[in-house]
């Protein structure tokens, strides 16, 4: 079990080998504006609830949501803002954002991997953080079972290429500990509809 510092500076290659490569890069935009996104983000999205099924039962989803096609001409000045600081480290024709608002302690996302045929073959999902620091875990499907421990902070973006989509699954668990609200914007290139 591997657990990654906050403290350390520049692009953390969390592993880069046949199963995929995941790279975390902590303040990819600076502590004012990543509060001002947050805040604008916040106050200004229709957030909304959702239901699934879960253990042969329907649950609220523990987190509230919102989506966007980057090519909406009404998509949010914040979200226009951080597609720009994501394509300046990452190279890919990002078509759409998913937001996530992780209210406090009590809102997680399970384990899963994104469905790749919601994905363009071989193109990333770059997450940015806006908020509170809230801690993800990145698990292999497969033993040897490697697990990295990981917080995710404000302004700090996770790339996570196709391939580790078909061999590691990444949640973010409950916490105990009172958090502040978290939003969570998931860049991907989804197919032509």
């Amino acid at each position: 079990m591997a657990q990654f510092s906050l403290f350390a500076a520049g692009p953390q290659v969390l592993f880069d080998d046949p199963s995929g490569r995941v790279v975390y890069i902590p303040e990819v935009v600076p502590a004012d504006t990543s509060r001002a996104w947050f805040a604008q983000l916040f106050e200004g999205i229709a957030w909304r609830g959702g239901r699934r099924m879960m253990y042969e039962r329907e649950v609220d989803v523990p987190r509230l949501r919102a989506h966007f096609e980057l090519a909406d001409p009404d998509l949010p000045a914040p979200l226009h803002e951080a597609l720009a600081a994501v394509r300046a480290v990452v190279d890919a024709p990002f078509t759409s954002v998913g937001l996530n608002l992780y209210r406090d302690e009590h809102d997680s996302v399970a384990p899963h991997n994104d469905k790749l045929e919601d994905l363009v073959r071989g193109h990333p999902i770059v997450l940015l953080s806006l908020g509170a620091t809230r801690e993800m875990v990145i698990r292999a499907k497969h033993p040897p079972r490697r697990v990295l421990h990981l917080d995710l902070v404000a302004g700090s973006l996770l790339s996570m290429d196709y391939a580790s989509q078909f061999h590691y699954d990444h949640g973010i668990p409950k916490q105990r500990a009172p958090m502040g609200p978290r939003i969570s914007l998931a860049f991907r290139v989804r197919p032509p509809s």
